[in-house]
């Protein structure tokens, strides 16, 4: 997602209700952001072609791209939601939501669920719609559709399951936090058989059965003078690698936690609004500014970084291997080389900004841009 200027939530208790009051929070895009460099010559060592294309509805949302096999669901702000092909473009179903759209796209492959603007949660499967259920609160994170469950993180930091075919809520599970949130996803993932979830500046896990905690592992905590200096909520996007969850807190730290043990592996100061992504022996991140930024995952050392893109608005990486590619707020993707972050070729969407991370579905990267369009890359 492109994090230009995020949005906070200042959430009140009482009465079952939650009052909101948006608040911009001056970072990389505002007024007074330096202009960017011009872009270097693109060198072109590096040949990605486009091989599918297709045009969805404008994107406006926080949308979430997630894979499963070799499918990936893809929805407009309006409520259309589709699960498609990754290697062909070619959609499984499409369905309508009939209202706007907070946060998606969770699937699992066959049964997808977004969140509406009117705090709904809609589950659906084969083009229909299987059953929606009213929330508590606001959501801006994508529901994990996973284990014949449907489970949701709540903008109030609850958590809640439901019967993926019914849609009875099985469990909810609430706790108390600061007074503002990030409208912007966080975590909430299945790492073996227990649900890792983002708890303010924390990462907590759950027993999906009852909800239970097993363990709860600061990444970040709360520092400052006033509630938007205390934010650190931890944001979508984690590079995992067995075992061991690796995620970014908002404005203050990244950090890794084995979540088969519940421990910190380690926690560095970093400031950065924007997931993870990293395998065995590289984690990389992009920072406030849009320096990109490679760390050792063992250590939490830097490797590397790169300013070569400041203040372009980027989106989270995505790692390719022997290349990463991040995206800006012009539809631009970068392809820069994983060894130093140096610039391997460049391509040009639509001139719009991407408008979530791109994903990987097996040798085809898949990009959406904030018009809509939804495409199809892969190496020459």
């Amino acid at each position: 997602m492109i994090l230009s200027r995020p949005l906070l939530l200042r959430a009140w208790r009482g009465a079952g209700a939650l009052a909101l009051t948006a608040l911009l929070l001056a970072c990389s895009s505002a007024p007074n952001r330096p202009e960017p460099a011009p872009l270097p010559p693109d060198p072109k060592l590096l040949g990605m072609r486009q091989v599918w294309s297709l045009e969805i509805d404008k994107v406006e949302f926080p949308l979430v791209l997630q894979v499963a096999g070799n499918t990936v669901g893809v929805a407009s702000s309006a409520g259309q939601v589709s699960l498609l092909d990754g290697r062909t473009g070619e959609v499984q179903w499409r369905a309508e939501v009939g209202t706007p759209l907070n946060a998606g796209v969770g699937h699992d492959g066959r049964m997808a669920a977004v969140v509406t603007t009117e705090n709904e949660l809609v589950a659906l499967q084969e083009g229909r719609e299987l059953w929606r259920q009213r929330l508590n609160a606001p959501s801006y994170t994508a529901p994990l559709v996973a284990g014949a469950r449907v489970f949701v993180l709540g903008a109030d930091r609850s958590v809640s399951a439901y019967d993926g075919q019914s849609g009875r809520r099985l469990w909810h599970q609430t706790r108390s936090g600061e007074a503002l949130v990030l409208r912007q996803p966080g975590v909430l993932i299945p790492v073996d058989d227990t649900l890792v979830v983002g708890l303010a500046g924390r990462l907590a896990g759950l027993n999906p059965l009852n909800g239970t905690p097993r363990w709860e592992v600061p990444i970040a905590t709360p520092r400052g003078t006033n509630d938007v200096e205390r934010l650190v909520d931890l944001v979508a996007g984690v590079a995992r690698q067995g075992s061991v969850v690796c995620t970014r807190a908002f404005q203050a730290a990244l950090g890794c936690v084995d979540a088969a043990r519940g421990a910190l592996v380690w926690s560095k100061p970093a400031a950065g609004a924007s997931g993870l992504s990293g395998d065995a022996s590289l984690l990389l991140g992009v920072e406030f500014d849009g320096t990109v930024v490679a760390w050792r995952p063992k250590d939490g050392e830097r490797a590397w970084s790169t300013n070569q893109l400041r203040y372009r608005k980027l989106s989270s990486p995505l790692l390719l291997g022997p290349a990463l590619v991040v995206g800006d707020d012009a539809g631009r993707l970068h392809f820069l080389a994983r060894q130093d972050g140096a610039l391997q070729t460049r391509i040009e969407t639509d001139g719009t900004p991407i408008a979530a991370t791109p994903v990987l579905v097996g040798s085809t990267v898949v990009v959406v841009t904030r018009a809509g369009r939804v495409l199809g890359l892969r190496p020459e």
